[in-house]
Order: structure tokens, then sequence, then C-alpha cells
């Protein structure tokens, strides 16, 4: 069944709600909100439907009566071959065979937009993920909210959103002054400097990669008399020294320590700090806007946090003239208990700097004023304390706080059987989103990334996800899209061809109990593709997509496609060729609506496995 037919279907069921409404059998202000769904099991017909449920204390009668009743009120309609009630008063509707294959025509003429809508047509959201800091490369970790956030997007984009996808580039603050400060340290070692290394610096690799290519290209001109500084330590301090003699700090007041470097390297770079601090933000960006691009995912806006450094001000007077600001202890605070948050929050400290949640007001104020009708955040499951004093600040502002949704997505282990991978080191080397993807491929890691739901912990199987097996569940929906392809491959072999005409006139041919269940969910799939998008559900389009394919597979193993008659040089009968062309045109709707399924979730339907 279509979905212009499920629309007739609630439409019938209104007219028969109107007709008894109008006989007085229910008053004339109830309003229908019960809903029309699939049935499971074939014997409960096509769709189920609870209105006489739900208007039951309503019509201040029996649910059973109320619904003999609303089934005698339906006008007739061609598409219904059976109308029955069930248990306590369900309705359920059998279809005829034409409208039961009315899905499959639906698929061979709207083919890649099969599914889609413009419910939404004209609405603008804005969806914001990863946003990792750019101080190092991404992680596995940042990969799965890359994943979740690109296929949540396209799902949006698919029920008609105009979406945006967009990037905080946290450029600015203390993280990037000890990226750069790092760098700077590296860059003077590079040149015979001996230094003290900060234990919170960046330690990685890829910061003595920065720096060497600055002093390939600048030599020693930035060294200066930086040894004064770098012997500034805690008194208390211990260290840890390597096999080069490289000073690492191990104890003491280590936050004295980077922040004593931070001013000594601003101190003596003056305006030449920028040269490290941009050298380095520019090498990691690009790192993780490649990192990306090869993992399929992309932005329409690259948001740079130094951009909104003049609107923090503004957003700040606008906040205090509306009385929500306050002095205590020299620092200002916001008066976010005032909306449900669970204390105040500092929005600019004594020593006159403004906090990162003074500029997460301004980007949030900004994102609202850009026209966006829905604000989405895809955060790490750390951030789940900074959800309410965000809604706070935006209901301080007068902003619907409801039109911001946060999804917190939880974190990621690696597993190698039943060995647990170590994730990271203190020497800054870690697995990255890249070394996952060189191991398993892209598309294993954008489906298992998002085939649970973002609150659940993901434990990442990296051997299952390299197996060629049923137990690799995107294997298994794969390889059901390129099994179609096969039997296609085949029948050219034959010197056959898919006669569409034929399987359409012959499509009665397609009454086994699995077929029946194949084309029924094959009719779910935009209402499926409707839930997941809404709900920002990925994992309810991989549990569709698993389910397709299993009972493809199923299908497949026990009815044959091609007559066995051409395996043995023989001519197949005029009704063998009938069925083959029928159960081609299922197995190509099949492969359709596959094909569309895993193009969303950013994964490749290939041809042959």
């Amino acid at each position: 069944m279509s979905q212009a037919q499920i629309d007739t279907l609630a439409s019938l069921f209104n007219d028969a709600i109107q007709t008894l409404q109008a006989d007085g059998t229910l008053p004339s202000d109830w309003q229908n909100n019960s809903q029309i769904t699939r049935t499971k099991d074939l014997s409960h017909g096509d769709f189920a439907s609870n209105i006489a449920l739900t208007a039951a204390k309503a019509a201040k009668a029996n649910p059973r009566q109320l619904a003999e009743k609303i089934v005698n009120a339906l006008p007739e309609n061609q598409d219904i071959r059976q109308v029955e009630i069930a248990g306590p008063g369900f309705i359920n509707v059998f279809l005829n065979s034409e409208a039961k294959f009315a899905v499959l025509d639906d698929i061979f003429t709207q083919q890649d937009r099969f599914g889609l809508s413009n419910q939404f047509d004209g609405q603008k959201v804005q969806v914001e993920f990863v946003s990792a800091n750019p101080t190092s490369s991404l992680h596995v970790g940042h990969g799965r909210g890359a994943a979740f956030g690109m296929s949540v997007s396209n799902l949006l984009e698919a029920i008609g959103y105009d979406v945006t996808r967009e990037y905080y580039v946290n450029d600015a603050g203390r993280q990037m002054d000890i990226l750069a400060t790092s760098t700077y340290l590296r860059y003077l070692a590079l040149n015979g400097e001996q230094i003290t290394f900060p234990i919170n610096g960046y330690q990685g690799d890829y910061v003595s990669d920065i720096a060497q290519t600055l002093k390939t290209q600048h030599g020693d001109s930035y060294v200066h008399r930086f040894a004064d500084v770098a012997k500034d330590v805690p008194e208390d301090a211990k260290f840890e020294i390597n096999a080069d003699g490289e000073k690492t700090l191990i104890s003491g007041d280590k936050e004295a320590h980077i922040d004593g470097l931070i001013a000594g390297s601003k101190a003596l770079l003056g305006d030449s700090y920028a040269l490290f601090l941009n050298a380095a933000l520019s090498s990691i960006l690009a790192d993780i806007k490649d990192d990306l691009n090869d993992f399929g995912v992309s932005y329409e806006c690259w948001f740079s946090e130094r951009s909104i450094d003049s609107e923090i001000e503004p957003v700040l007077q606008i906040l205090d003239d509306k009385g929500y600001l306050y002095e205590k202890d020299g620092n200002i605070w916001f008066k976010s208990t005032d909306f449900g948050d669970e204390k105040d929050r500092v929005v600019r400290r004594a020593n006159g700097q403004s906090t990162y949640f003074a500029s997460d007001i301004a980007y949030h104020k900004n994102k609202f004023d850009r026209g966006f009708d829905k604000v989405i955040n895809v955060w790490g499951a750390d951030h789940h304390g900074y959800v309410p004093r965000v809604k706070a600040a935006l209901l301080a502002l007068g902003i619907d706080a409801e039109r911001l949704d946060v999804v917190l997505v939880q974190f990621v282990a690696l597993w190698r059987g039943s060995e647990k991978v170590q994730m990271s080191s203190r020497s800054g080397q870690f697995v990255t989103l890249r070394d996952l993807r060189a191991e398993v491929g892209n598309d294993a890691a954008r489906f298992y990334y998002v085939a649970r739901k973002p609150e659940v912990h993901i434990d990442f199987d990296l051997e299952l996800a390299k197996s060629q097996s049923k137990d690799n569940q995107v294997y298994y929906i794969q390889y059901a899209h390129a099994r179609v392809c096969r039997v296609l491959e085949k029948l050219a072999t034959y010197d056959l061809a898919v006669d569409d005409a034929v399987g359409l006139a012959h499509q009665d041919l397609l009454n086994a109990p699995n077929e029946d269940e194949l084309i029924k969910l094959l009719a779910g799939y935009p209402a499926t593709l409707l839930r997941a998008a809404t709900g920002y559900e990925p994992h309810v389009l991989t549990n569709y997509l698993k389910e397709l394919a299993a009972l493809f597979h199923g299908w497949y193993d026990t009815n044959r496609i091609l007559p066995v008659s051409l395996t043995t040089g023989e001519t197949p009968s005029s009704d063998e060729m009938a069925l083959m062309q029928a159960r081609l045109r299922l197995s190509k709707a099949v492969r359709q609506v596959l094909a569309n399924g895993l193009g969303l979730l950013g994964l490749s339907a290939p041809s042959a496995m």
C-alpha cells in the first residue's frame, strides 16, 4: 500500500467518524488521534486501526460495539477487500491484490526518490556535529558523532527539511593557546633549546611535525631567549626525563606551569605568536577536513569561534538589561537557576575574560538569528550537564528553547575479538578515525556507528566488522543488494532480460507468505524513513534494512527466481517464465529500497561481493 493509499484509508476513517458525530454517537468536538499501523501477522490483515479504542470513552460505548458502528459507516473503497474487528476493538483492514502490489509501482516510478517526502518543505534546520577542538586528529569517538550527524542530516533532507550541516571550529580560548605554546616548545627543541615540556601540553608527534615545518620555513628566527621562561617551574616540581634528555613535569602545579609557558611565549613572540597558533590550527583543521571528507561527511558551514567574539558583549548586555546578570566575588554570573538550571553560571571572570559559556550563548543566538526554525546539536555524552544552561540562556533571550534539540552520543570502545583495544596513551598516541577506516572500511564504520541508539554505549568489534558472514550486519545487507545484481547478470548469460510488463501482468503469482511479507515490508519503508528522521534515530533505518535483507535472503534461498530448466538446457514453460518475471520484479524492488536506505546512511550498494 502506497503512502497515498494510507492517507486515503485515514480519510475513510475520518468520514466514518463524521457520520457518527452527525448522529450523536460521538461528540462533535472529538478529535481523532488514532493510529493506522501495519500488522505483523498476515492473518490480521494488512493494516490495523485503534480508532474504536481511542474513541470509546468519548462515545461512552464498548470499544467492540463502537468498532462495529465505525465499520458500518466506512465508505466503500475499491482497495479494501475486507474489514474485521479483532481483540478488544481493533479494526483490521485487508487489501485487495491490486492495492497490495501498488507499492511495487511506486518503487519503480519513484526509484531513488521512493520514500522521500516534502512533509517539512521550507523548514530550515541546522545540524551541528563533531565540532572537535582543532588540537589533534579525530579519534574513533568523534567518528560516531560524524556518522550520526551526517545520517540525521540526510534523513531530515529526505523528509523535506532545508538542512545546514555545521562544524563549530573552536579556534579561540585556552586550548588553542596550549596548542600554540606546545608547537613553539617543540620548535625550540628542534633548534637545540633545552625545554621543560608541560605534562598537559599537546604531546603527539603531529605537534613536532608542525614545528618542523616552521623550522624549515623560518630557521631559528623565533628562538629568542626562551630558556629563562622554560625554567620557570613550580618549586615542588618533579620531572621525568626521556632518552633525549627532555624534561616533562610529572608533579607540581601543572596548570601554573602551562599558564606560565603560555604567558612567556606570548611575551617573547609578540605579534609572531599568531604564526605558531595559525600554523598549528591550519594544519590540524586541514587534516580534520580531509579525514571527514574521506569518510563521506561534508558541511555547508565551518563556523569560526573567533568570529563570534564581537557578539559576546552585546548578548551579555541584553541579559544584563533584562536583569539576568549579577556580580559576585568579582565574577559576572548569569541567573540560569531562574530557568531551571541547577546553579547560576559565570559568564565573565574577575580578570575580565568571558567564559566558554558566554561564547556559547552568543553562538546559539547567532544560530537563531540566521533564521533556522530548528537547531540540533550533536554532542558527546560528557556534555549532558551543559544542556540546561544553554536552554536557560535561550529562554532568557526570549528564544523558544524547544527549537533547540540536543542529542547526546555515547562513547565507543574498540574490541578485537575478546581483547579490548587501548584507545590512548599519555604520549598523545591514540586510535584515530583514520586508523579505524583503514582497518574496517568506511561502510562498516558508518553502519556500526549508527546501528544503535545514540545514548547507548558502543562496543565496536573490529574483527566482526571485517568478517564476511551473516553476523556482520552491514555485509549481510549489502550482500542482499549484490545478490539481486548477480541474478540479473546471470539472466543475461541465458540471453534473457527483465520484462517488467510481464512481471506486472503476473504479479498475482507472488502469493507465498514470505512474498506477502516482503511486499508489506517494502510498503513500510516511507513510514520507517519518517520515523527515523523525526526521531533523529538512524538505527531505526538500519534495523529496517537488516529485516529486509534477512527476509529477502530467506525468500531467495527457498524460492528459485530463475527456472531450474535453464540450468539443464531446457526451454522454460510460459508459466515458469511468468513466475520468473514476477519474482524478478519483486527482487528489483528490494534492491532499489536497499540502495535507497544505504545511500541515506552514506553506505555503498555494491553490485558484487
